[in-house]
């Protein structure tokens, strides 16, 4: 063994240094790896295993992507939510080129052209390759007010001057299909998030009290959750949501959708939760803060619902696609959500007649981002279940 004395303080003997380099399979190394991974947190062994989830951490990271637009949709969106261009009704989307005759021009998009077909009464648009429009990136274009507190014109990207960016087309009424699509993600992926904050807090609450008193109360939740569980989701959601006053405002519809899906959602999260309470109430810990007079909410809150916080996280991260397909269907069905308020179940609710969609079949690229997120939400959700019990 190579090393050197390093000698004390005082001039006495010191300490052995050894000069080997580090193996870190060594034995030694091998303990405190051990000894780093039995006294990580749960939180902490959790991320660790949810980070082998490659699929999980790509469906985290679209999903970031996804709602971190929604603070900036105004900005992301070529033109404004009711921007209308009379001239380019139904124009089919226009595709992006770097490259004209051969040189880099940059992004761009050529012109569109169109004649009036008598005989089918439609609109034909072509490119018109004498039309080069580059693309513009933070620019000033439709005016906006940014969350409804200031006024502002800068956008992340914007046609040429005179020119036009439909780059999934227009709608019967010429809006660009892109910018509303941009605009809607707000409501649909908020629709998601407060719907499952309802569903959550009940969830823990009828959860908790069933799963820790039991008894009458037990039985009363437990028949109440059958009863609501019985009726068909779909046919319920239609009889609440039509139930909604006409008189209503788009806030108020709003609102009103998002808590007709919470309040329909929270059966299987209150059994779930149930469960683990049956499971963890007679533990000997739970017992230990019984006899020191901890109050039952607090054993509850405080000792049973951490033991097994991840798992309800899981939950209901695989709850929310459900929400967002609620307004979906609703919007789509003309029960949820009413224009002026933009939605993806608004937006394809322009699509239901199949002459349109046969005709213009960009008026269904709606139905893409909605496959996305709850793909995303999905496998995400799976890989927060597998993280959850890190020792499996």
């Amino acid at each position: 063994m190579i090393g050197r004395a390093c000698p004390g303080a005082d001039g006495g003997p010191g300490h052995f240094v050894n000069g080997e380099p580090f193996d870190p399979y060594s034995a030694e190394s091998m303990t405190v790896e051990q000894e780093r991974y039995y006294m990580a947190s749960q939180w902490r062994m959790m991320w660790w295993k949810f980070r082998r989830h490659r699929l999980a951490v790509a469906s985290g990271a679209v999903l970031a992507a996804f709602y971190f637009s929604i603070l900036i949709s105004e900005f992301l969106a070529p033109y404004h939510l009711h921007s209308r261009d009379a001239q380019h009704v139904f124009a089919p989307p226009q595709e992006l080129h770097l490259f004209h005759e051969g040189e880099l021009v940059g992004p761009f998009v050529y012109g569109l052209s169109y004649r009036l077909d008598m005989e089918n009464l439609k609109r034909e648009y072509t490119p018109d390759p004498n039309l080069v429009q580059p693309i513009r990136f933070f620019c000033s274009g439709d005016e906006y007010e940014f969350w409804g507190l200031f006024e502002a014109r800068l956008h992340l990207a914007c046609p040429a001057e005179g020119g036009t960016l439909y780059l999934l087309g227009t709608d019967r009424l010429g809006r660009d299909m892109l910018s509303r699509i941009v605009y809607g993600t707000r409501i649909s992926l908020t629709v998601g998030l407060v719907g499952i904050s309802i569903s959550f807090l009940l969830g823990l609450f009828f959860g908790g009290v069933s799963g820790y008193f039991g008894g009458w109360w037990d039985t009363l939740i437990q028949r109440l959750i059958e009863i609501i569980r019985s009726f068909p989701e779909l046919p319920l959601w239609m009889a609440l949501s039509a139930a909604l006053p006409v008189t209503w405002s788009p806030t108020l519809v709003y609102l009103g959708i998002t808590v007709i899906l919470g309040l329909v959602d929270w059966t299987g999260l209150a059994r779930a939760v149930r469960g683990k309470i049956l499971a963890l109430r007679e533990e000997d810990f739970a017992t230990a803060a019984r006899l020191m007079g901890a109050s039952p909410s607090r054993i509850v809150g405080r000792h049973l619902m951490p033991s097994f916080m991840s798992h309800l996280i899981a939950s209901a991260t695989l709850s929310i696609p459900s929400m967002i397909l609620g307004e979906t269907a609703l919007s789509f069905l003309g029960l949820g959500l009413r224009p002026p308020v933009t939605s993806w179940g608004v937006l394809l609710n322009e699509a239901q007649n199949i002459n349109v969609v046969a005709l213009y079949p960009w008026l269904m690229l709606p139905v893409a981002p909605v496959i996305v997120v709850v793909l995303a939400l999905n496998f995400f959700g799976d890989g927060l279940r597998d993280a959850a019990d890190p020792y499996r």
